[in-house]
Parts: structure tokens; sequence; C-alpha cells
């Protein structure tokens, strides 16, 4: 996720916010010249962000691309992990995930390009629809909801080149990751905490919690086998969220005497790990029924039942979730397009008064019409 420095503080998350920047020249792949125009974001990692174009040679600029920087890792073993990572996003190719086109060495630091998606995050929409007062819409939530759950299964079903599962799961699925197009396109992105089975690589420590812990599943905040259906209950984290305006877990709920295990995370989540391992320690179909009762009885009952505890008696598959929001989608009668998708996005953001005229951009990957065979070699120097 990228978000603009003038649509948050730092103080509500762990990004800081640079100086002046002054458009450069990043690193040609082949003949294709990449130019950093804006930094996004940075963030205490030290991880940036950037809006970058392309040119060939000294040709006009032929396309808009993010590039994420990421600081070198101290150790062999995350060194290859965030390689691995890479690789394993790379192999996705689906019209609801942005799409990462190249990864490569710069100055010491591994450079990805991805796919450019303008658009508000589904973040920056529910913090709209808090401002403006009224929840994003079910027929947009139900919209959205199938779309990403068609993405996570492609995911989740993606094999290697002699047909072994590669056991995909993106253990980040959250509102940040999220960005709607200009055309109501939904994308999803940031694989880049994915966990896989991927014989051979290198994966995270035990006591390792990538991600925003608080739309990790039960299973993953206790360290227990991942599953698609981790999935599933993050999916349905992020829809209670888009539709009524409020996160599903409320920090204030916490009791002070919980404890702790010995777990720690490698990025600051918007939940404390304590504070997220104490509310799931109590949490059930009471607990989210009170957060969705609001809702249309059939919303409800897919979002309890992605939501339950046991992953055995959620979904099945991100697939079967999707099947079960487009079942309702058409028991409401007329379908809701893309265009619907760009009208309700337009409107939230408009009457969203305090964030009006601001953009925040997901991360993601790049080019629209596509990448020349030249621009998948390693970069170099000018």
């Amino acid at each position: 996720m990228a978000i603009s420095t003038d649509e948050v503080s730092t103080d509500e998350f762990p990004h800081s916010v640079a100086p002046p920047f002054q458009p450069h020249f990043l690193f040609n792949v082949g003949e294709v010249r990449y130019e950093a125009l804006q930094e996004l974001e940075r963030r205490q990692s030290g991880e940036v962000l950037l809006l970058a174009q392309r040119r060939v040679r000294k040709e006009a600029p032929s396309g808009r691309c993010f590039v994420r920087r990421l600081p070198s890792p101290s150790t062999h073993m995350r060194r290859r992990r965030l390689v691995e990572e890479v690789q394993l996003a790379m192999r996705l190719n689906h019209p609801a995930i942005a799409q990462v086109h190249h990864v490569g060495l710069f100055d010491d630091a591994l450079h990805v390009v991805m796919e450019y998606v303008p658009g508000p995050s589904l973040e920056t929409l529910v913090t709209a629809s808090v401002v403006r007062g009224m929840p994003m819409s079910e027929d947009f939530a139900l919209y959205a909801g199938a779309e990403l759950a068609e993405a996570l299964h492609h995911a989740h079903t993606l094999v290697d080149e002699e047909g072994r599962p590669l056991g995909i799961v993106h253990r980040d699925v959250n509102p940040r990751h999220v960005v709607v197009g200009p055309h109501g396109e939904v994308k999803l992105m940031n694989f880049g905490a994915a966990y896989s089975l991927l014989v051979g690589r290198e994966e995270s420590p035990a006591s390792l919690v990538r991600g925003d812990v608080a739309y990790a599943s039960p299973e993953y905040i206790r360290r227990e086998p991942l599953s698609p259906r981790s999935d599933v209950f993050s999916l349905g984290v992020l829809l209670v969220e888009l539709l009524t305006g409020t996160h599903l877990f409320d920090v204030a709920d916490v009791p002070r005497f919980a404890q702790e295990r010995r777990l720690r995370v490698e990025t600051i989540p918007s939940l404390p790990l304590k504070q997220m391992r104490a509310l799931l320690s109590r949490f059930g179909p009471d607990f989210v029924e009170r957060a969705v009762a609001a809702l249309a009885p059939e919303v409800k009952a897919i979002l309890h039942k992605a939501l339950r505890v046991a992953p055995e008696e959620r979904f099945a598959s991100a697939a079967e979730l999707r099947d079960a929001l487009r079942v309702v989608q058409s028991l409401r009668g007329e379908s809701y397009s893309r265009q619907d998708a760009v009208v309700e996005t337009a409107r939230v953001l408009s009457e969203g008064s305090s964030m009006r005229d601001k953009v925040e951009f997901g991360e993601a990957g790049l080019y629209p019409e596509g990448l020349e065979a030249h621009e998948l070699v390693g970069p170099e120097k000018e």
C-alpha cells in the first residue's frame, strides 16, 4: 500500500514524510529508462514506493509505473526469502491482481517494478464513507468482495511448471492493499507477504507474523497451519469494515490483562499483536453478529460463515465465497457493474469533504500496455 503524504499523519500510520523530492533517473532495463517522478511512501523499514515513468532512451515517456525500492535484508535467509516472495508475485496473472513485472538489483537495493493502478484504496473509501456518515453500499461490497475472492482463488490454485500446487496464501488481505481503478476495476496487490508450499522456498521463521495482524485469521495469530481459508477470514474482516465503516475488532475492547506469546511482527500493524490476540481469544458468532446486525440477512449469513474461528467451518475456498457473493448479487436483480463502481466511488469521495481532491495510490505494478521482452532483463547503471 502507499498513501499520499497529505492524506494521513504519521501519528496514525508507521510512515514518515520525505523531504522535497526531485525527479531523477533510476536505472535502465535494456533500452528502457526508468525515471522517478514522485516519492509516494517511505516506511520505517527503509522501503520506498516511487511513482515512476519509463521511456525508450530519448523518446517520449511511454507509461507510468510503481517502483518499490527495498532495503537489503541483513541475513542471507531474509534476502533469499525477499527475492522468492517477489518471484511468487510475478507468477500471478489475473485481471484483479496488480501485476509485478520485474525485479532487479541497483545500487545494492532490490527494485521491484509494478503495475500502475491510479485510484483510491478501499481504506480511502472507508475513511470517506465514515466522514460522510454512510458506509459503502451492500451492492458495492458484494461486487468488490466477489472480485477479490476470484483473485484469491487464482492465487490459491496456482501450480508450477510441473503442475504441482504452489499453495500460495496472501496473508495480508486488507483495505490498504485493494485499489479501485479508474474504470471500476478492483485490484488486489502486495503479495509480498505471501506464504507458499513451493519446494525449496525459504519459509518465514515460526515466530514471525507478516502483514497487518488486524486482518489476520485466528490460526495465523496462533501460528497454526495456513490454508486458503485463512485468506477467506481476512476478506471477511475487510468486508465488514467496508459494509459498516467500522473495523470488526475494536482496540478499546481489549482486556488489560491480556498475555502475549513470543511472536514478533516484521512491520508495524494497525492493531498491536498483543491486543489482537486478546480480541481473538473471545471471538465468535455473537461477536460477529454485533458488528453486522444492521446488514441484510443474506449478507450477514455470508459474513458469519467466512468469519468462523475454526477454518473447517468457513467457506471451503475463495471460489465458494465468490459464488455465494454472486448468488446474492443475482437475487437483487440488475447486476452491479464496473461503471456503477466508478459512479459510487466518485460520489463517496466527493461527499467525504475532507477527502476531496486527494488520491491514494495502491501498491501495484505498472504498464497497462504491457512490457517488451527486453524489459525482463536485469537493470543497468546508466
